[in-house]
């Protein structure tokens, strides 16, 4: 048995690629546009790790996608906490739970769904403006 990927729905195929290509850092694997069934399946996975592999669905007829806190979240370890919280912030994401510690942040995509970014290795010292900044909505 191998991981493929995780679905999520998504509401707008720009609004999320920005998100997660732009802002988050992921790279497109493969995008399928499938007119019989009016869907749009995109691949996306972190630089260098296909293996897992996020996949964006889009209906192309409007529909409800709830509150997607019963979801959960996509977890990613990265290299550097505090520059990819910069990147993010500078693309217009807010930091949820900023890295206060050096070790864990989180935001939401444009759907709502939610992103746990952790430290790969041993946490960051702790810094500013990280260290003082509050919780925001949720995460």
């Amino acid at each position: 048995m191998k991981y493929l990927h995780t679905m999520v729905r998504v509401s707008d195929v720009d609004a999320s690629l920005h998100f997660y290509r732009d802002a988050l850092g992921l790279e497109l694997v493969r995008q399928f546009d499938i007119p019989a069934g009016r869907f749009t399946l995109i691949y996306l996975a972190a630089p260098g790790d296909h293996d897992a592999q996020v996949e964006l669905t889009y209906n192309w007829d409007p529909e409800d996608l709830g509150g997607s806190r019963n979801f959960g979240h996509l977890a990613y370890a990265v290299e550097d906490i505090y520059a990819v919280c910069e990147r993010l912030q500078a693309h217009g994401v807010t930091i949820l739970r900023p890295p206060r510690d050096g070790r864990m942040a989180f935001v939401r995509s444009p759907d709502n769904i939610s992103i746990e970014l952790l430290q790969a290795g041993a946490p960051l010292a702790p810094a500013e403006p990280w260290t003082s900044m509050p919780n925001v909505g949720e995460w």
